[in-house]
């Protein structure tokens, strides 16, 4: 059994990528990753949209982007593709509003901004990109072009 898929919280990712511009926070989980002072805002920030799981599958056809988003609208969440063809998605969850009189137990639902980007291959077709929403998961679909055979040419053999 190996320890590797455990450590990195049994994502289906690979770590050497080339496609993914996803940034690991190597503190994500420890009760003090919010407070270390010595670390830039944007890895910071980082920590809160590591839990906007992405898959990303490959189909004769398409790319395929899912991500659970649970408790998100449409309207919150925005899918852009950048000039030099990466694929951006991203949104923020509001933090629950706090009366005066509630009394918190736990709080484990995390709150913020959240940015996944993926650098899609050549033959993407990130012209034609679609997303849909359907109960707090969202799929982006990426077309790719068609593979184009190679012409043959039929020579007649002469006696």
């Amino acid at each position: 059994m190996s320890l590797i898929p455990s450590f990195f919280g049994n994502r289906r990712s690979n770590v050497f990528d080339p496609f993914s511009l996803d940034v690991w926070d190597p503190f994500e989980g420890f009760p003090f990753s919010r407070s270390v002072a010595n670390v830039p805002s944007s890895a910071r920030e980082t920590s809160a949209f590591a839990n906007a799981r992405i898959d990303w599958k490959e189909t004769p056809e398409a790319h395929v982007f899912k991500a659970d988003l649970p408790g998100l609208k449409k309207e919150e969440v925005k899918v852009e593709v950048e000039e030099g063809g990466v694929l951006q998605i991203s949104g923020e969850r509001s933090r629950e509003q706090e009366e005066k009189n509630d009394k918190w137990h736990r709080v484990e639902r995390s709150s913020g901004k959240f940015l996944r980007r993926f650098r899609l291959p050549e033959n993407a077709k990130s012209d034609q990109v679609k997303a849909s929403m359907e109960n707090g998961v969202l799929t982006v679909t990426v077309p790719k072009e068609e593979v184009k055979k190679p012409e043959v040419k039929s020579i007649e053999i002469s006696g």
